[in-house]
């Protein structure tokens, strides 16, 4: 059995206190809720927290407001001198995390850092590698926004799992958290929002890393309130799904 066919390695229990988490928080015009979103990563009830900011060029104070405000040592900040999307935003902060499991969390309140402990949970048992916060599963308070952006997303979930043979309900989640292992045994090409068809197809055929989704809330913001991804995000991300399923 050669190694990329080898089952994942197991791993024992362990307690948050035990091993530190990196947060990767990329950052691109969110001077309204950057201070707000650092507060609640920091304040989330994990003991041994790293952030990592990664400022994909932002063009409006947000720069100013992370360089300006003393955020203490669990908080490192980068800085990219041209926009170049999410996924060059997660590549850099993934190399520069140093924790033993990852989580990435968008700056724009959309996802609440206080189910940090509800979404390691399985990584914590021994169970997972990977852990999918979805959207779709569970129970949990959702804000009532865009139809056609449901829609879009599960018909890009369908059409990833088809390829993946997962059965994921909520691909494009920003909540994502990996053992760092499993992030040193890929290498993130897209740099906007495809990455994260990329990233799932090439979990789902690694090492057969264990995936796990939990549940979690959600609380959508609209375009006036600063949401970014549009109708060509969902086409690139058909792209990618194709791209790294069919011709990898």
């Amino acid at each position: 059995m050669n190694e990329s066919s080898s089952p994942a390695r197991k791993h024992e229990r362990r307690e948050l206190k035990d091993y530190t988490l990196s947060v990767v928080m990329p950052v691109y015009n969110e001077e309204d809720s950057i201070e707000i979103s650092i507060a609640r990563v920091l304040n989330c009830g994990v003991p041994n927290i790293e952030l990592v900011v990664v400022n994909d060029a932002s063009q409006d104070r947000t720069r100013q407001i992370l360089e300006e405000t003393d955020w203490g040592g669990n908080v490192r900040l980068f800085h990219h001198e041209e926009n170049q999307g999410k996924g060059a935003a997660l590549r850099t902060g993934f190399e520069k995390a140093t924790g033993e499991v990852v989580i990435i969390q968008d700056a724009d309140l959309e996802y609440d850092p206080a189910e940090y402990p509800r979404l390691l949970a399985p990584i914590e048992a021994g169970s997972a590698d990977v852990v999918y916060g979805s959207r779709f599963a569970g129970g949990e308070a959702h804000r009532v926004v865009y139809f056609w952006h449901m829609l879009g997303n599960q018909l890009i979930t369908l059409m990833s799992n088809m390829f993946t043979d997962l059965n994921l309900t909520d691909v494009e989640t920003c909540y994502k958290v990996f053992r760092s292992e499993v992030l040193r045994d890929v290498r993130i090409e897209e740099n906007r929002f495809g990455f994260e068809p990329e990233i799932t197809a090439k979990i789902a055929r690694g090492k057969r890393w264990r995936i796990y989704e939990v549940g979690i809330s959600y609380h959508g913001r609209t375009y006036a309130e600063g949401k970014k991804i549009g109708w060509k995000d969902g086409f690139r991300a058909i792209y990618a799904i194709l791209k790294y399923n069919l011709f990898r």
